[in-house]
């Protein structure tokens, strides 16, 4: 099955990175107060970045890899 990893940019600016199975659920589960703790208090978020990966495990290293960029490389992904 394929999943999907994604980034967010929070009302403050700043981006969270994920990984799903679904992009909109999880986006609309975000943006309900049902995601992350970390957006939770920085709503609205919407959806800047999403990555079609083969699979889970390819999800989640591709999710490790985006959170340690620097902010200016994870721009550079959906600029």
């Amino acid at each position: 099955m394929a999943c999907f990893c994604y980034i967010l940019e929070c009302s403050d600016g700043t981006y969270y990175t994920g990984w799903t199975t679904d992009p909109q659920r999880r986006l609309r589960q975000h943006n309900t107060g049902r995601g992350a703790r970390y957006t939770r208090s920085r709503l609205p978020v919407r959806l800047v970045y999403v990555e079609e990966l083969p699979d889970r495990a390819s999800a989640m290293k591709r999710e490790r890899v985006i959170k340690s960029l620097p902010r200016p490389q994870k721009e550079q992904l959906f600029r």
